[in-house]
């Protein structure tokens, strides 16, 4: 009888491990749900907006054309700021289906109304303006985060389907 009783109280206790770690994500709550692109995001006293995306084989026309290692995504969002002091605008990343992380370029040269890298937003404020990454053509998760500490910092992603332009029709 022992023998039995033993068998179920670590059978009990690898069950109530099993569900207690197939509960946990890993993940903040605020992650766990994935925003849509066009629908406004709070992160702290930040709401984020994607508008769009855009893929680029480069940037820049001629000799001083930029190549990227796979390709450019430029991200079109706007930030409003509803705190009340000025506030950082914390670095994004993408998400890919794997799990990895592909951080923000810091260097914008070429594209068009680029945020910037550093960059500050004062209360009621609404920045427009994009963000470019350099990453193979898929779909991603836009990662975006408060200015906060690590531990209290909070995040949100956003859905970015995989989005490529039609090449126009060719010329009779």
């Amino acid at each position: 009888m022992p023998t039995r009783m033993i068998a179920l109280c670590l059978g009990t206790a690898l069950a109530a491990c099993l569900l207690l770690f197939g509960c946990s994500s890993g993940r903040p709550d605020a992650e766990k749900h994935v925003y849509r692109m066009g629908e406004p995001v709070a992160v702290g006293p930040l709401i984020y907006t994607v508008t769009d995306t855009e893929w680029q084989a480069q940037l820049g026309e001629g000799p001083t054309a930029r190549l990227p290692e796979h390709r450019f995504l430029l991200v079109r969002l706007t930030v409003t700021h509803s705190g009340a002091s000025n506030s950082a605008i914390p670095p994004a990343a993408l998400l890919d289906a794997r799990g990895q992380t592909h951080l923000e370029l810091t260097d914008g040269q070429g594209v068009p109304e680029w945020m910037g890298y550093l960059r500050t937003i004062s209360p009621a404020q609404t920045e427009r303006s994009r963000l470019v990454f350099d990453v193979p053509p898929n779909a991603y998760r836009l990662r975006v985060t408060n200015d906060a500490e690590p531990g209290t910092e909070k995040a949100a992603l956003i859905e970015l389907p995989l989005e490529l332009a039609a090449p126009p029709p060719a010329e009779r």
